[in-house]
């Protein structure tokens, strides 16, 4: 569901261009002036619960600014948002705020010099880290400074079908997943007794982003809380690396994951009894399916309190077309408020990327508890490095990965030293 909004959530550069007339900056850059105010234009995603939520938040902030108001749009349906971002910019034609930016586009977008500087506001870097704590600090570009708002996150975890546990004679209550031996001997158990196809079913395919929902989320949790890279080079290639690469190798080498694309919702449709995913999987599966949810494993096992994991993150970015920027930062203060980070929680049960969340929003893990392991899990998040060529990095990091790991055609030892060096090239630039 994810990696499908990620490829579909977006549009064509055809139809960004007839966008100019109402785009809230006017189209020829803007103006340096952060206090300037009046109307702007905002995007926000096509997915129904946050089309839901962005529209009472219009409302509301439009109630009481009759001189400064939104004009809110889905972002428009095409090939995908980055490339509608990125046109958007180049014909100086983006709107003020786009509530949908991926973290792994930003510093492509702020190299293009299509994102304001939110750190220049007076307040800029104080809001955003009273907002997000120690997490925040993974939003800074090379600079030091914030181009993007830490807005939401969906925390990836285990979920696993608890029917078919059952009938494979695991605990469905208790399972063994923790450490990597668990893991693989609950996978084993599960082929052997013939209750799905596999195991657990990530999509094999080799879009970039497709290692986050595999790879990612384990080399997080193994190694407590590293990035893919930093300090401008490539962390995985040491003994955490290798014994994430190799346990997923494990998998696919005893045919406990597939290696060819399933067309369809591999856990949604039983054909494999466990898969990787975020918050935005409870409503998905409902009770259509009886689900159990646990963090993903490391190598040893890791306490629930202590396992990181990807955040899948989307934030929000300020566009320097936008004329009327000192509204457009009181918009995103108020669409970050306390208040509307919990009407967000509330329409669509994903993670405000706000610190001490459960804390914050007791009555809502009270009345919906089965968010309440996500709500934890969200302090916990790792995202993608903050650097420039992140598509291309991912890319070259996935491209190796499916080689090796996926498909067994170089030894993991080599997919991690090579591309490990061909990363650190491509991040020195």
């Amino acid at each position: 569901m994810r990696r499908r909004i990620l490829i579909t959530a977006a549009a064509a550069a055809s139809g960004v261009l007839a966008l100019s007339a109402c785009s809230g900056g006017g189209g020829g850059g803007g103006g340096d002036d952060l206090e300037s105010r009046g109307d702007i234009t905002i995007w926000y995603s096509n997915n129904e619960a946050e089309i839901g939520w962005g529209k009472a938040m219009v409302e509301a902030w439009n109630a009481d600014h009759p001189d400064e108001q939104i004009k809110a749009q889905e972002i428009p349906a095409g090939a995908s948002s980055e490339e509608v971002i990125g046109a958007a910019i180049t014909a100086g034609n983006a709107p003020c705020l786009v509530f949908n930016t991926s973290p792994a586009a930003v510093p492509g977008f702020q190299r293009q010099g299509g994102l304001v500087n939110l750190s220049e506001f007076e307040e800029g870097d104080d809001y955003i880290t009273a907002r997000s704590g120690d997490l925040a600090e993974q939003y800074r570009s090379d600079d030091g400074d914030f181009y993007q708002m830490p807005w939401k996150s969906n925390p990836v975890m285990i979920f696993y079908n608890k029917d078919l546990f059952e009938k494979a004679g695991l605990d469905p209550d208790n399972p063994k997943l923790s450490s990597y031996d668990e893991f693989l001997d609950t996978a084993r158990t599960l082929k052997e007794k013939g209750v799905s196809e596999y195991a657990i079913n990530p999509a094999p395919t080799s879009e970039f982003f497709q290692s986050w929902f595999d790879f990612y989320p384990l080399y997080a949790a193994q190694t407590g809380g590293t990035q893919l890279l930093e300090d401008g080079k490539a962390t995985f290639d040491d003994e955490n690396g290798k014994a994430v690469a190799d346990f997923w190798r494990t998998l696919y080498e005893e045919q406990l994951a597939g290696n060819e694309q399933y067309q369809g919702d591999a856990f949604a449709d039983g054909y494999a009894a466990m898969a990787i995913v975020g918050p935005w999987a409870i409503s998905v599966y409902g009770d259509a399916i009886n689900w159990g949810s646990v963090p993903v494993p490391t190598q040893d096992g890791t306490a629930p309190e202590d396992t990181w994991t990807f955040s899948d993150a989307k934030n929000v970015g300020m566009f320097t077309a936008c004329d009327n920027k000192g509204t457009a930062w009181d918009v995103l203060k108020f669409a970050t408020s306390e208040e509307q980070d919990g009407a967000w929680l509330e329409a669509t049960g994903q993670m405000p990327l706000r610190q001490d969340l459960t804390g914050t929003y007791p009555d809502y893990f009270a009345d919906n508890p089965a968010y309440q392991q996500f709500g934890d899990q969200a302090a916990r998040t790792v995202e993608v490095p903050n650097v420039v060529g992140s598509v291309e990095i991912w890319q070259a990091f996935r491209d190796g990965y499916s080689k090796s790991v996926i498909f067994g055609e170089t030894p993991v030892d080599q997919f991690l030293s090579d591309t490990a060096a061909e990363i650190d090239k491509l991040a020195a630039g």
